[in-house]
């Protein structure tokens, strides 16, 4: 079973910088594709990178393509996101998710974690 917990959220200005951190605590998680997905007010939960399990393939949304990048550790059976250059319209809630690949597509399992906020001021 996998126990999601992410950190590394804050309050950023706009051109800086975080890295978010998604480790499993059911240490199973190095068996799944991840997903890091986020949600703003309003808006629905949108997915912003995946990555396979063996970390050999990635993808991104086409608003953080260039700034963000999804890696992991699976010694560490860890997630990460780093994210730079960030703007406003990327404050939201993130969360990992670990799910699979289906016809070359991200597909989100049932595991969540409980999410860290991501504030970016201009």
């Amino acid at each position: 079973q996998v126990h999601l917990v992410e950190s590394g959220g804050g309050s950023v200005q706009a051109g800086g910088s975080l890295r978010l951190s998604c480790a499993d605590s059911g240490r199973t998680f190095s068996t799944f594709a991840a997903g890091w997905f986020r949600q703003a007010p309003g808006k629905e939960r949108e997915l912003v990178a995946s990555i396979t399990w063996r970390g050999g393939a990635t993808d991104y949304a086409d608003s953080v393509k260039g700034r963000f990048t999804i890696a992991r550790d699976n010694a560490k059976n860890t997630v990460y996101l780093y994210m730079n250059s960030l703007k406003p319209e990327d404050t939201a809630v993130y969360y990992c998710n670990a799910g699979g690949y289906f016809g070359g597509y991200y597909h989100g399992g049932d595991s969540w974690g409980q999410g860290t906020q991501v504030t970016v001021s201009s």
